[in-house]
């Protein structure tokens, strides 16, 4: 095994060991159950639904709360807690007819019965709630096009859309569409966020801020798997904030952990070949799960700039297609993932370009040295990105100044790299897109010009009239079939300007201790428990 850490990861490794293992002795002993434990590096910052921004709070979220409607692996949309739904002709109203066996978690602040059943008064509460500006969700988004939700019956909600937009079922699957109680909500405020009460499979036991999340079981859970047997299987999910990512392999090795999530550079060569494959050595103790993830990868150039170099089209599409994607995913990423060569939409959605993006360094260089003779200077470019990215941005320095394209590298904490996108300040960023929810409008979005940042996810400020017209027109065809058309006609002409530089497509990677079953992947690597098993009371 290559040498991963450094004196000063040694240190964290051993300090994370010991806080380990000096914490399995839980006041709830819930170690002596089947317990589900993994470790998110990043954090945790709310248990709020309305604050289900990013994966890490998404994840622990996904286990507390439900929804109308849900996503399987498959991204097809299911019953959650509406048993069935209709819409109509005009695509304009919807309505939803709730179960009636579905409760919240027990809390005395429901009174000497603990709990009560969830009717669809309390999705109204959810949705006014998620809008409210004194909560400030950055959620709210969600319900832009909404123009009113009623309960019409004690089990039925009606939704009355200002537009049709076909993908809006897709937009309830998001986490900020789950149901919260008003009385609790109320009781707490704010700290609703660290006193969650749902109606998911697991529960909230405890949360030690930066040290250790608990949830439990909800024996009283609705759903049940396709065999009739009550979900959930496990008993407990642990949650731990190891901020070393090495840290958390290494404690993985020793099964302090039932899965890690993606693949870090730093131990991509130890478990995998050159070609993606698990190495035999682990053969006998992990399985590696991998499937197509609705993330892009990209680099984005910032149309406004007063880079002249930025403000040429052939530079732009020197830059395109003056580097190999195929031969960066298989050297810098052991080949997991797709090369994007057909433009924005990633593999696995509707809506793909049919025009590819081919690798011409030959013709990226007559590019080069057009421009030179045209303006007299070498084009200069900075390339804004964060630690985690240095080695892809690195490769594409390096393919760029074969082509006469000078690449200045400048890497940014990943919050700083954020807020400069966001405010125009940077020539080129590293970025990635990952779906909402699953149709390619979600990808389109970027490129339409009212959605400029800081106010929108336009950060390029890209801006064609005909692209304008055609996504607003996208909105309003209820047919997929010509949908997906004219978003594949959309995705061509964006890419035809050059707004980004399309790298990879993501794929989800899991690496899970041999005794976990039934853990599935998806494309918008959603962490799904209910239906996971662990075959062992492994410690």
């Amino acid at each position: 095994m290559p040498k991963l850490l450094s004196n000063q990861c040694s240190v964290y490794l051993y300090l994370a060991i010991f806080f380990f293992l000096l914490s399995c002795n839980d006041t709830n002993n819930i170690e002596n159950r089947t317990v589900f434990r993994y470790n998110e590096y990043r954090n945790v910052t709310s248990l709020d639904p309305a604050f289900s921004r990013n994966p890490q709070n998404i994840w622990p979220i996904n286990q507390l709360f439900n929804g109308l409607v849900q996503l399987n692996k498959n991204l097809n949309i299911e019953p959650e807690i509406a048993s069935s739904w209709s819409i109509s002709s005009d695509g304009l109203t919807y309505t939803f007819y709730l179960r009636n066996d579905v409760y919240f978690h027990e809390s005395p602040i429901f009174g000497e019965k603990k709990t009560r059943r969830v009717e669809a008064k309390d999705f109204v509460y959810s949705f006014d709630r998620l809008k409210d500006p004194v909560v400030a969700s950055p959620g709210s988004w969600v319900l832009l096009n909404v123009e009113n939700y009623e309960a019409t019956a004690e089990n039925i909600l009606t939704i009355t859309l200002k537009n049709p937009f076909p993908a809006f079922l897709g937009l309830l699957t998001m986490r900020y569409c789950s149901v919260v109680p008003k009385e609790v909500t109320t009781y707490y405020g704010v700290n609703f966020r660290s006193n969650p009460i749902g109606t998911g499979p697991f529960y909230f036991k405890r949360w030690d801020e930066n040290v250790k999340l608990v949830l439990l079981k909800n024996q009283k859970y609705f759903e049940k798997d396709v065999n009739g047997n009550k979900l959930p299987f496990l008993d407990a999910i642990s949650i731990r904030f190891i901020p070393d990512i090495q840290s958390e392999f290494m404690l993985f090795l020793q099964g302090k952990f039932d899965f890690i999530n993606s693949l870090d550079a730093s131990y991509k060569d130890e478990l995998l070949d050159y070609d993606g494959t698990l190495r035999s050595k682990y053969f006998e103790k992990i399985n590696m799960l991998k499937g197509p993830y609705l993330n892009s990868e990209y680099i984005g150039i910032f149309l406004d700039s007063k880079n002249p170099a930025i403000k040429s089209k052939n530079i732009r599409k020197a830059l395109n297609i003056g580097f190999d994607r195929k031969l960066m995913v298989a050297f810098l990423r052991n080949n997991i993932g797709y090369p994007a060569k057909k433009g924005f939409i990633p593999k696995g959605l509707p809506g793909t370009s049919d025009e590819e993006i081919k690798y011409d360094p030959k013709l990226a260089k007559r590019l080069v040295e057009n421009y030179i003779k045209e303006t007299g200077e070498r084009p200069y470019i900075r390339l804004a990105t964060d630690s985690n990215y240095i080695d892809l941005c690195e490769y594409l320095q390096r393919e760029f100044q074969k082509i006469g394209i000078e690449i200045k590298i400048d890497v940014m904490p990943t919050a700083s790299l954020r807020q400069a996108k966001s405010s125009g300040k940077l020539e080129l960023f590293r970025a990635s897109w990952i779906a909402d929810y699953p149709d390619a409008e979600n990808y389109l979005s970027l490129f339409n010009s009212i959605n400029f940042s800081p106010n929108g996810p336009n950060y390029t400020h890209y801006k064609n009239l005909n692209f304008d017209k055609m996504y607003k027109n996208s909105l309003i065809i209820m047919s997929d079939t010509l949908r997906f058309k004219k978003y594949r006609q959309m995705d061509s002409l964006a890419l035809s300007d050059f707004p980004i530089i399309p790298l990879y497509y993501d794929q989800v990677v899991r690496f899970v201790q041999k005794d976990i079953e039934g853990m599935e992947i998806n494309p918008i690597n959603l962490l799904v428990l209910k239906n996971v098993k662990k075959i062992s009371a492994r410690n």
